[in-house]
């Protein structure tokens, strides 16, 4: 079963541990490759993370952010830093000696000063297992969905697959009628220059221009890539570089197929050929 290496994928939680929001994002690459930005909080589960991605992806590009935002206290949690506390008021008495009709302190901007509220400290272990929780319930999405394009990616691909197929059925039909026309025309020529023909010769010419335009090759390679990507895409493993090499000689043999048309149809099909090459090569570059 192929799959794509282009996608989107995401998961949040909200509860007692916090709120946390975990978003992937994958496109191709060549190779496999991460990106991260994580909470400060949570940059310890960086390297798990990794590792399970590296398990789970063969190829692409994975961007992964992981937001989180800790619980907010409820005032009967809060703690104050009562020794702090004095310390400012104090400061504040002395500071009022010094000036003409200083400005009261108020108790909501004692509470508002760093260190005098004391949020009670959360124990990282679950806060941190529930991330790694949350990046894999993300990346379960993201496989899945890379598998649903990667089936209709291979879908496109044995269509075309198919109508390559025809075109070659086609050419290899044409052959004989292709032989006879060159035949003719030969035949037509010698007419025009007033000449008996030496059937002997002119069938030597004949087999000599048929060796050229020989293209029973190039078909039954065309035929046999066609198989070849059939099993790769079967295949429960990272494809895509080895269908691009199939692309390659996809378009080797058309070409070659195209210098050694002798008519106008052959040409034809070889271009026709070529177009359904670019058009899976275009799909082939999305998947692992």
């Amino acid at each position: 079963m192929i799959r794509s290496m282009t996608s989107y994928a995401r998961a949040e939680y909200k509860g007692g541990l916090g709120t946390m929001v975990c978003e992937l994002r994958s496109v191709n690459h060549r190779y496999l490759e991460f990106g991260f930005r994580i909470a400060e909080e949570l940059r310890s589960v960086e390297g798990d993370l990794r590792a399970r991605g590296q398990s789970r992806l063969g190829r692409g590009k994975l961007d992964c952010f992981l937001g989180y935002r800790p619980p907010v206290a409820v005032a009967g949690q809060v703690e104050i830093n009562e020794g702090l506390v004095m310390s400012l008021v104090d400061a504040t008495h002395r500071i009022e000696g010094m000036m003409n009709n200083a400005a009261r302190l108020t108790a909501m901007e004692l509470l508002n000063w760093p260190g005098v509220a004391i949020e009670p400290e959360m124990d990282a272990k679950p806060v941190k297992a529930q991330a790694v929780s949350l990046f894999e319930e993300a990346l379960d999405d993201m496989v899945a969905g890379r598998l649903r394009e990667g089936e209709r990616l291979s879908e496109l691909i044995e269509s075309r697959c198919r109508s390559m197929e025809e075109i070659v059925a086609g050419v290899r039909e044409r052959r004989p009628e292709v032989l006879a026309a060159l035949r003719e025309k030969l035949i037509a020529r010698i007419a025009d220059l007033d000449a008996r023909p030496d059937e002997g010769r002119l069938e030597q010419e004949v087999a000599f221009i048929a060796q050229k335009m020989d293209v029973d090759e190039e078909l039954d390679r065309l035929d046999s890539h066609c198989e070849e990507v059939r099993a790769a895409l079967g295949r429960d493993e990272p494809v895509g570089r080895r269908l691009d090499f199939l692309m390659q000689e996809f378009n080797r043999e058309a070409n070659t197929l195209a210098s050694k048309a002798a008519d106008i149809a052959t040409t034809q099909a070889a271009v026709e050929l070529k177009v359904l090459v670019e058009q899976m090569r275009e799909q082939v570059q999305n998947i692992e």
